[in-house]
């Protein structure tokens, strides 16, 4: 259960948001929800996220599967759900996407490429971030420094998503029901 209201007040900006989530994600996320109690800060956080969304220089897939792996390192039910379903939209099998929180023991489902973005995404996640100057000098090598740059601060995107979501209590909305292959009536 969540820790904080999901019935935030219904401010001008809140009913816009309201709007954009439901145009965008079929519901209004119970994130927007929280931080919609103090409008600054919700404010701000959309706007920063708008701007998340225009990076490109590191592979999409590859993005998912770090941002997920941090979600499953800090125990984010929210951030699981929701990342399952961004994840299927871009078409990375569901195989794959059952097998992130336990990647180092579903060695065979993942590329090499895959397995060092996870074991970095989970370094960085660490309360003292465990990333070696080799980790570094691999994923620079294999991505480019532009991509790399963009996973490290994906990363800790995603560290502040999933530690705020924990903090405030919030678990999956179903955003990963919706993946499942319909049934035929």
């Amino acid at each position: 259960m969540a820790r904080i209201s999901l019935t935030p007040p219904r401010t001008v900006f809140y009913r816009l948001t309201e709007w954009y989530s439901r145009r965008t994600y079929g519901e209004v996320l119970d994130p927007a929800k929280a931080y919609a109690h103090n409008t600054r800060v919700l404010l701000g956080i959309a706007g920063f996220e708008r701007k998340v969304a225009t990076w490109n220089k590191l592979d999409p897939a590859l993005k998912e599967l770090a941002v997920m792996a941090c979600s499953a390192r800090i125990g984010c039910s929210w951030c699981m759900d929701f990342g399952y379903w961004e994840a299927h939209k871009l078409g990375i099998p569901a195989e794959k996407l059952r097998a992130v929180p336990a990647w180092r023991e579903q060695r065979e489902v993942f590329t090499e490429l895959e397995r060092a973005v996870m074991e970095y995404a989970e370094a960085m996640t660490e309360t003292e971030p465990a990333v070696t100057d080799e980790m570094a000098a691999r994923l620079t090598k294999l991505l480019g420094e532009p991509a790399f740059v963009e996973l490290t601060v994906m990363v800790a995107v995603e560290n502040f998503r999933s530690r705020v979501n924990s903090a405030f209590g919030l678990v999956g909305q179903g955003f990963s029901d919706r993946c499942a292959i319909p049934s035929e009536a």
